[in-house]
Formats: C-alpha cells, sequence, structure tokens
C-alpha cells in the first residue's frame, strides 16, 4: 500500500469543516498546526498600509494514494481555496515510508481491494 501526504494551509475558521470533509471523503485521521502564517504573491494590508494577516492552520494528512485525489479536491471545494486569492493551498508529496501508521493501513485495506 502507497501513501500520500496532503499538506493543506486554510483560514482557521474553514479547518474543522475541511477536516470533516476530507474525512468523508476517505481520509482517516489528521494533524493540526495552528497559528501559521503565510504571504501571497500580493500582501494584503489595511487602508494604513499595515500588513493585514488571518490565522492559518496547517493540516497534515496521510492518505492511501487511490483516495488523495479526491480527497485533495474535497478539500480545495470545501476550503474554497480557488475561489480568491489568499484562501490557502494544499498539496501532495510522495511517502516513501512511515511508520506509525498500521492501524490506518488495516483500516484501509478493505476500501482499497473495493476500487
Amino acid at each position: 500500500m502507497h501513501f500520500k501526504l496532503l499538506v493543506v494551509f486554510v483560514e482557521d475558521s474553514k479547518t474543522d469543516d475541511v477536516m470533516k470533509a476530507a474525512r468523508e471523503a476517505g481520509a482517516t485521521g489528521a494533524t493540526v498546526i495552528n497559528n501559521a502564517r503565510g504571504e501571497g504573491v500580493d500582501k494584503s494590508t489595511t487602508f494604513f498600509g499595515l500588513t493585514l494577516e488571518t490565522q492559518r492552520d496547517v493540516i497534515l494528512f496521510i492518505v492511501e494514494e487511490h483516495l488523495s485525489r479526491k480527497i485533495l479536491e474535497t478539500i480545495s471545494e470545501v476550503g474554497e481555496l480557488d475561489e480568491k486569492p489568499g484562501r490557502g493551498i494544499a498539496i501532495q508529496l510522495d511517502v516513501e515510508d512511515a511508520v506509525g501508521i498500521s492501524h490506518q493501513v488495516a483500516k484501509l485495506a478493505n476500501i482499497v481491494e473495493e476500487l
């Protein structure tokens, strides 16, 4: 079984919705890192010229590769990542090796066989 790492940067107000939708799409769990900060092409500023930053969360999902695209698309839709700049990003990376996920492998084995 092969896995992908989905790394999601999303507004903190969207974190719970994204996690719930990802679970419904096949993710078996996640790790959330709070209070991340980022900057896009255009810096958001107030009328005083001060930087306007919103709190972001980083959500890490290790998912089975056959489910990864569906989960990634679900995250994008629920997080409204393509609606306008600054909403967040999501990427997927190959996982070469991992330990501590045997409980996920056992749970996903039957699901993957059905695909």
